[in-house]
């Protein structure tokens, strides 16, 4: 990719215009990490960049870009500007084509507001960019407000970029932030969405969380987080504090690769524990009644306010929503035990129950069950649930009507197969005959009765 970009720019400076690599790519390169890709900036206008490459997108041009492909990747080839005034906290109404100076003071931290020319490998820094990378400072270009008043997003883009570098905020930047971080709601949630989302699928996420919180930033968009601070829990299961620090506590304990609907779950399993908050006097003890099941809705409600696909939300809310089952675990029969370990994200939801436990009490009987069932089941050559004995169009055959019954069938049947009472479909389909013959002998019987009490009462009456 690295080749593509600098034969870009060496065709662009071969026809008489500057030209560099911009941005991200250069402090990548210095930081001696792979850049993920190449933005190109020059002197060249968006009508010049069209005539050395004819076949560009133009869908930017309005903002001095256009898109060339190249090697098989796309190449963003943004001509040198100045922004004019930003009114909606996203987007400059205006630019003016410029120099690669005034460029650079119009992007938003020092770091990412360097140029690198690879043709004659030579930095060209107008804000300081390198010292604070060296220093792993994120430094605002020019007057932090101005920075962020432009643009609202660069408000999580700071915390995003803090928490993937490991870098340290500066001072008067982060000042800025707490200042204004109320108006990061100005933005479209589905920008915001995946600044979090950024930051939740980072290793070092609980820097990005402390700073989101210290920030004021987590209250303006996800205020059910700082809710939880101060909500008191049983000490006997949840010696680490409040719900907010055992939340807290639980990503910390998460492994550095983490899938989006893990930490989610992790951010949102107890998200209504201060809703369902109750003390039993008579016991002593602190309840949340009902917190799985109303947390699994209000995980639901946050996730569609953030724009999630579908797929998230349903992993998440189901994760939310089924967290607590982990205590029954050893008194499940084995066809439920089963059925729980066959769904879909279970991998996900044992590891928030483990990473509960290590937010808590330590208390890791339930997962090692889990964990030595899984294996047991394993040793099986069927899958968890391998296909039903007893299907449907078993029962229709037999004359079995639609309805609450055959449905109560079917599970059991499946309950018996699960056990390992059914050896074979031959088996299941004999218990099935037998079944609904002694079901049908129960309701002729039934109906014997019946009769004779209603000749008895004639009898009775003549």
């Amino acid at each position: 990719m690295e080749n593509a970009a600098r034969s870009i720019v060496r065709e662009l400076q071969e026809a008489g215009f500057e030209a560099c690599f911009a941005g991200g790519c250069v402090r990548d390169r210095l930081r001696g990490a792979p850049p993920k890709d190449y933005d190109i900036a020059t002197s060249a206008r968006p009508d010049e960049i069209l005539k050395l490459y004819p076949r560009g997108d133009t869908v930017g041009a309005h903002f001095g870009v256009i898109l060339v492909r190249r090697g098989g990747q796309h190449f963003e080839i943004a001509t040198f500007r100045e922004d004019g005034v930003y009114r909606d906290g996203r987007h400059p109404e205006s630019v003016t084509f410029s120099t690669s100076e005034a460029d650079a003071h119009r992007r938003d931290f020092t770091i990412n507001g360097m140029f690198y020319d690879p043709v004659g490998e030579r930095l060209i820094d107008h804000v300081g960019g390198a010292t604070d990378l060296d220093a792993k400072l994120i430094r605002a270009i020019g007057d932090p407000l101005d920075r962020f008043e432009e643009d609202y997003l660069r408000l999580l883009r700071a915390v995003r970029f803090a928490t993937l570098l490991d870098f340290t905020i500066e001072a008067a930047t982060w000042s800025a932030i707490r200042a204004v971080a109320d108006r990061i709601t100005h933005i479209s949630p589905e920008r915001i969405r995946e600044e979090l989302d950024r930051i939740w699928l980072s290793p070092s996420r609980l820097l990005g969380f402390d700073l989101l919180v210290e920030s004021g930033l987590m209250k303006a968009v996800l205020p059910e987080i700082i809710d939880l601070q101060g909500c008191e829990q049983p000490p006997q299961w949840h010696p680490e504090g409040d719900v907010f620090v055992h939340t807290r506590l639980m990503l910390s304990h998460l492994p550095a690769e983490a899938s989006l609907p893990l930490v989610l779950s992790v951010l949102f399993h107890d998200i209504a524990k201060p809703a369902t908050y109750s003390y039993d006097a008579a016991e002593d003890r602190i309840r949340f009644s009902g917190h799985d099941k109303l947390g699994a809705k209000m995980t639901g409600d946050i996730l569609r306010r953030l724009r999630y696909s579908n797929a998230v939300i349903k992993a998440t809310t189901e994760a939310v929503a089924h967290h607590m089952q982990f205590k029954d675990v050893r008194k499940m029969r084995t066809s439920t035990l089963k059925r729980f370990l066959a769904r879909d994200n279970f991998d996900d939801e044992l590891e928030l129950h483990r990473v509960d436990c290590a937010g808590s009490n330590a208390r890791f009987e339930n997962y090692d069950f889990v964990q030595e069932k899984r294996e047991e089941f394993r040793s099986v050559e069927t899958p968890l649930l391998p296909p039903r004995w007893i299907r449907g169009d078993d029962l229709i055959a037999r004359g079995v009507a639609a309805g609450p019954a055959f449905g109560k069938i079917l599970t059991e049947a499946q309950d018996l197969q699960l056990e390992g009472t059914l050896s074979n479909r031959e088996d299941a389909l004999l218990w099935l005959d037998q079944r609904l013959a002694k079901e049908l002998g129960a309701r002729s019987q039934e109906s014997e009765r019946s009769g004779d009490g209603r000749s008895g009462a004639k009898s009775t009456g003549s």
